[in-house]
């Protein structure tokens, strides 16, 4: 009798089966969806096969959750930790929000000085940024008028739709 294990050269599935016959996870395709993250910017993708469910997130830090079925999910399912009282509800006051998914530009082109800096005074309608979504090029304009107080994204980075761009008082 031999203990050595055989690879197998097929893909391995979202999660294994350890030897109570509970689901366990399979690390593997933890890192592979990470690695997909990352490369697409997204922070969250879930995959569900043969009855069992691997969600990847790093909205706040990564989280992996696995489960049989869903009957089995909602038993076996831990409770979610309570927000922290500090943190704030929603986006912060005088919040410009992304209206799209796509890349935000902070200047008109590159090597360019940007649209708007922190203290800088707009009024309503300026452009902000520009947000390029499927090869198209979209202006940001400001909702409102005031005094830009934060930045909140960097140059040529992903943002997704209602994130905040910035910060207008």
């Amino acid at each position: 009798m031999s203990t050595k294990k055989k690879k197998s050269a097929a893909k391995p599935a979202p999660a294994a089966k350890s030897s109570s016959g509970k689901p366990g996870v399979d690390a593997g395709a933890v890192r592979e969806l990470a690695k997909l993250l990352k490369e697409t910017g997204l922070t969250e993708i879930e995959i569900e096969h043969n009855g069992a469910r691997i969600r990847v997130s790093r909205a706040s830090g990564a989280s992996v959750t696995t489960a049989a079925a869903p009957a089995a999910a909602a038993a076996a399912a831990a409770p979610a930790p309570a927000p922290a009282a500090a943190a704030p509800s929603g986006p912060p006051a005088g919040a410009v929000p992304s209206p799209m998914v796509g890349t935000v530009y902070l200047s008109p082109e590159p090597g360019k000085p940007p649209f708007v800096s922190v203290g800088k005074t707009v009024k309503e309608g300026d452009t902000l940024f520009i947000v390029e979504a499927m090869k198209t090029m979209n202006a940001i304009t400001a909702p409102r008028g005031g005094t830009v107080k934060e930045i909140c994204v960097g140059d040529g980075t992903p943002v997704e739709f209602g994130q905040t761009l910035a910060v207008i008082a």
